[in-house]
């Protein structure tokens, strides 16, 4: 059902110059709004009371995507309006939220096999609470060109370097299974410090591109970590990436900072948007290829 619905907003929305605004719009939001009241269901049958901050979040996102259904009806720009920047924030703060948990906890995991005595800090500390709240994700969403909310990305950024150092990806390089889950994590504050420089000195990314660094590079890259990662652990096979999967990793990176490099240099933006598409195609399309075959298999134990 979740996946027809994901599907029929996919429909929606690439014909939607000729359907109504409203049935795009209603079309396009069923998946969320469905999929949200079954979080809501598991988290009250489970009483698992903490992770309402997920479903918060989720509300903030189908909120932002509604938004920006209703600017683009009204002829507005959505791409550069507040649904787009409130629903980018959203999905941001989940990864900001729920990969700070995963990410040192799998790095953990990782190290401890290996008899590594340096092992990352553990999540949630005071530190990591503070970093959140420095985000400035409600300037950005409110003044998106605002010299106070540059200031203010500008010290995320730094605090969630600093955040990410703390959790010794530098150590994990041997497992490109592991590492990928601090490099799509960095995007994170790297995408913080590219919409400061935009906004404290316009046209150094262009603001699409420095936006990409959280679209595709964040929410992209940490979108396949986990896939990859969740698909070895649910078909029981050991959790190692093989060259298939570096592979897919390589090329939505090259499909970010081609992207990326657009903005920088827009004189050559047609040939760098193609190779983006191209390579972002390559990944996804290439984890449906390496990990198609294990999907369509029985359940067996898993090994997250």
């Amino acid at each position: 059902m979740l996946a027809g619905l994901w599907l029929v907003g996919r429909v929606a929305v690439a014909v939607s110059a000729g359907l109504p605004d409203v049935l795009v719009a209603v079309a396009d939001l069923a998946f969320q709004v469905v999929f949200a009241a079954l979080i809501a269901r598991e988290i009250v049958a489970g009483k698992n009371w903490r992770n309402l901050i997920v479903l918060a979040m989720l509300g903030v996102f189908i909120i932002g995507n509604a938004i920006f259904h209703w600017e683009a009806a009204q002829g507005d720009y959505a791409a550069q309006g507040y649904g787009l920047r409130l629903g980018l924030g959203a999905g941001i703060m989940m990864i900001a939220v729920i990969g700070g948990r995963v990410v040192p906890s799998f790095t953990r995991n990782w190290l401890v096999k290996r008899g590594s005595k340096a092992l990352p800090v553990a999540p949630m500390q005071s530190f990591d609470k503070a970093a959140l709240v420095a985000l400035a994700l409600v300037l950005w969403v409110a003044l998106p060109l605002g010299a106070l909310t540059g200031v203010a990305l500008a010290l995320a950024g730094v605090l969630y370097i600093l955040r990410l150092a703390r959790w010794a990806g530098h150590r994990t390089f041997a497992e490109p299974l592991v590492t990928v889950l601090h490099a799509g994590y960095a995007f994170v504050p790297l995408g913080a410090l590219a919409l400061a420089a935009e906004i404290l000195a316009p046209r150094s990314f262009g603001m699409a591109g420095a936006q990409h660094f959280w679209m595709a590079g964040a929410i992209g890259l940490m979108t396949l970590a986990v896939m990859t990662r969740a698909t070895l652990g649910h078909t029981g096979q050991d959790l190692r990436a093989g060259a298939g999967t570096v592979t897919i990793y390589l090329a939505l990176i090259l499909s970010v900072f081609a992207r990326i490099a657009g903005g920088v240099w827009p004189e050559f933006s047609g040939p760098l948007n193609t190779v983006a598409g191209l390579s972002w195609t390559l990944a996804f399309g290439g984890f449906a290829v390496v990990y198609g075959a294990l999907l369509l298999r029985l359940p067996a134990a898993k090994r997250i």
